[in-house]
Parts: structure tokens; sequence; C-alpha cells
């Protein structure tokens, strides 16, 4: 048997451990962002920490589905971060007393804002190259 007929899976298998490294990183870099007085300006802190946080929703989902491709991750993450924008648009008394909160506004946010799916979309495309270069590091090419 030669080698090029040896089986192997065509499928990159992401490992969780590092997905689920990658969010802790992402999740320090944003607590940083918006919490370590930087100097940066007001808009890098806001968009940047929403894009990282979106960042982080594709790492999670990749953790969750390894298996999956990464339009399928990106397909999911982003629905879960417009469910999440989308949500600020309810208000009942309890979400909005999370929401008061600094993980329910680290988690949910408190305002609707259009610009910050513009964030989540550039924060879930950064990840989707990251993760798509990662497949092909991981593959040799």
């Amino acid at each position: 048997m030669t080698p090029a007929t040896t089986s192997r899976p065509t499928g990159r298998i992401r490992s969780r451990g590092g997905c689920l490294a990658a969010s802790l990183a992402i999740i320090v870099a944003g607590l940083s962002l918006r919490f370590v007085p930087l100097g940066l300006p007001m808009g890098i802190v806001k968009y940047g920490g929403s894009a990282l946080w979106a960042a982080m929703v594709y790492a999670l989902v990749a953790a969750l589905l390894p298996h999956r491709n990464g339009q399928a991750i990106l397909l999911v993450a982003g629905a879960i971060a417009l469910v999440v924008e989308l949500s600020r648009l309810v208000h009942t008394p309890w979400l909005d007393a999370f929401r008061l909160t600094l993980p329910g506004a680290l988690l949910l946010g408190r305002i609707f804002s259009p610009w910050n799916l513009v964030a989540y979309a550039a924060g879930l495309a950064a990840s989707a190259l990251v993760d798509r270069w990662a497949g092909l590091r991981a593959k040799g090419g």
C-alpha cells in the first residue's frame, strides 16, 4: 500500500481545549479593553469590545461544534449575536434588572445599536479567517 492510498479523515477537527483557550484569551483582551485605561478612543473601546464579544461567541460555538465547518460555526455564532442584539429591544423588569449588573451588561449589553451588528460582523469575520488559517496550517498548507 502506497502512502497515497492510506485513509485519512478529510475534515478538520478543532481542539475543544484550543477553542476554550482562545475564548479565555479573547475574554481577557475584551475585559482589558473595557476596564484598563489604555488611552484608546472611546469608539475603539466600545466597538472593539463588541467585536471581541462576537469573536468569543465564535470560539465558544467552535468548542461546542468542533466537527462543523467554519461556515456552519459562523452561521450559528452570527445568529446568536443577532438574537442577543435584538433582545435589547425587549424590556421586562427581570431582564432590565439583569442588564444593570456587570455580568448582564457584559453578556447581553444594555442598549440596542445597529453599529454593534457591524462590530459583531467584523469580529465574526476575523474569527472565521483565523479559523480557516489555522485549518490550512493544520493541513500543512
